[in-house]
């Protein structure tokens, strides 16, 4: 989840020093003088964290400039960062339906999606995500949906391409600890312990052991596969 909000906020922020520079060369004056002073305003209103003040002035833009998606997306990303994960799921949609390359939707759509538990609808989202960026934790999270969804092959086949990926064991994703604390552990590591929740699930003691046994020995503090493998050595 922290990448998507790093990448909202440079989405948001890139936006603003844009968004006059992508207004159509057809406008006429009017129109563009109108949307260099409705950007104002809403830079001043994130300025002074008024989010109503700065979704009403997106509003008036994404109105305004139809063909624009900057003005959607951003909107959808004010939806996301404020909680408001419905609003910002059909806003993201709505983008999708007339540029489903947008990367931004994709990311807040899937996101928002998965937190109203629509993990059906979440899951093709994560994997255009990863297949349009390369991004591998948006592959791990297609992963763990799949293995949510009993779609315990094709988690196998998405966790065997991410821990083939040279780069899952540099980049680094956070679990929660028993103590309330964060724990960070590399992709690669969370991709061998969800291999043997995988294999848990399908009641194959041996390779789930196996699969655990290799995140552990890649992060051997690792939290939830320490707990894993206590509930693997339960297994008849």
């Amino acid at each position: 989840m922290n990448k998507l909000l790093l990448t909202i906020a440079v989405v948001a922020m890139s936006s603003i020093t844009v968004f006059a520079q992508e207004t159509p060369p057809q406008d006429s004056e009017s129109i563009r003088k109108r949307n260099e002073a409705d950007i104002k305003i809403y830079q001043l209103a994130l300025r002074y964290n008024d989010l109503p003040v700065a979704r009403m002035k997106l509003f008036e833009l994404v109105e305004r400039n139809p063909s624009n998606i900057t003005y959607k997306e951003t909107l959808a990303s004010l939806y996301f960062e404020s909680s408001q994960s419905t609003s910002a799921a059909i806003a993201a949609m709505d983008i999708l339906e007339v540029s489903d390359n947008s990367v931004t939707a994709l990311e807040i759509a899937a996101y928002s999606l998965e937190q109203l538990g629509a993990l059906d609808r979440s899951l093709p989202n994560f994997e255009r995500h990863y297949l349009l960026t390369g991004n591998l934790f948006s592959l791990y999270k297609t992963a763990y949906l799949q293995y949510s969804l009993n779609r315990q092959e094709e988690a196998l086949n998405s966790i065997s391409m991410l821990v083939k990926n040279n780069k899952s064991g540099e980049e680094k994703v956070g679990f929660p600890k028993n103590d309330n604390t964060q724990q960070e552990v590399s992709l690669k590591a969370a991709a061998l312990n969800l291999k043997g929740m995988v294999y848990m699930y399908m009641k194959n003691k041996e390779e789930a052991k196996l699969a655990i046994s290799q995140a552990l020995e890649l992060q051997p503090d690792f939290e939830l596969a320490l707990e894993n493998l206590k509930e693997v050595n339960k297994m008849q």
